[in-house]
Parts: structure tokens; C-alpha cells; sequence
């Protein structure tokens, strides 16, 4: 069942709002994903298992962002899982 109420619209909004912002692909994913993440801790979203593993692998594509191994296509991977996480947020 998916979260609701002001708080589970505001951090889906607001997760939104930084995915899709103007600048690097990768540096919108940093920023949506850490405000997600204490979305979640603060209980306005309820984890999910298809959640977590697209965390998961954001997280991957945005540590091999920063070791430089796969340059371009670790902005492409955080767009695909961003586009991801914001279909999954409805059922979060």
C-alpha cells in the first residue's frame, strides 16, 4: 500500500523536482537520492523491495561515476534508474 498524505506527496515532489532539475544527470541523481533516502528514514515514503534494489543499483552507477570507469553511461544509468524510482514511488 502505498504512503500518503502531505509528507508522502512532498517527498515525492520533491524527489521529483531534483531528478529533473537542470545540471548533470549524475549530480541530480546524488542530490534525489539522498533526499529520498531521509524521506524514507523520516517514515514520509515506505521502502519497498523494488525500491531498495534500484537504490542499490543508483548507487553502483554513481560509484563508478566517481572512479571515472564509465563516464557517459553512468549519466544514462542514473536517468534510466531515476525514470525507475519515480514510477516506484507511487506504490512507496
Amino acid at each position: 500500500m502505498a504512503s500518503t498524505g502531505p509528507e508522502a506527496d512532498a517527498a515525492r515532489a520533491a524527489f521529483r523536482e531534483l531528478a529533473e532539475a537542470r545540471g548533470h544527470a549524475v549530480d541530480n541523481a546524488r542530490a534525489a537520492a539522498t533526499g529520498l533516502e531521509a524521506a524514507l528514514v523520516a517514515g514520509a515514503l515506505e521502502r519497498t523491495p523494488a525500491l531498495d534494489l534500484m537504490l542499490a543499483d543508483l548507487d553502483r552507477a554513481l560509484a563508478a561515476d566517481e572512479v571515472g570507469r564509465l563516464g557517459g553511461k553512468s549519466a544514462e544509468a542514473a536517468r534510466f534508474i531515476l525514470r525507475a524510482i519515480s514510477r516506484e514511488l507511487d506504490r512507496a
